[in-house]
């Protein structure tokens, strides 16, 4: 019975990736091959940080800005949890969440 219930689970999770895969759109699927970047994967040439994107980035903080934030002129299109909102009450440093 134990085979029975590990041969549903492995072919379930198969699907599951057969059905994510055919939700991408055809992008490769990274992770496959740590170590190597899929062939045909997308790739960034260029960040572009707008008036707006400052503005969400620097929610909260007053001018003169300290130089630690200097990161942001290096910050690429990758996640990063401090242009986010965060926690809620006495945990919103920034005032993201308002009043």
């Amino acid at each position: 019975m134990k085979q029975k219930g590990k041969a549903a689970a492995l072919i379930s999770a198969l699907l599951g990736q057969s059905a994510l895969s055919a939700s991408l759109g055809g992008y490769p699927i990274a992770g496959t091959r740590p170590s190597e970047r899929p062939a045909g994967a997308p790739v960034i040439r260029e960040v572009q940080r707008s008036a707006d994107w400052y503005r969400g980035a620097l929610t909260g903080i007053s001018r003169p800005y300290p130089a630690s934030l200097g990161f942001l002129e290096d910050q690429g299109n990758w996640y990063t949890p401090f242009n986010r909102p965060g926690m809620l009450g006495r945990y919103d440093l920034r005032g993201w969440h308002g009043q």
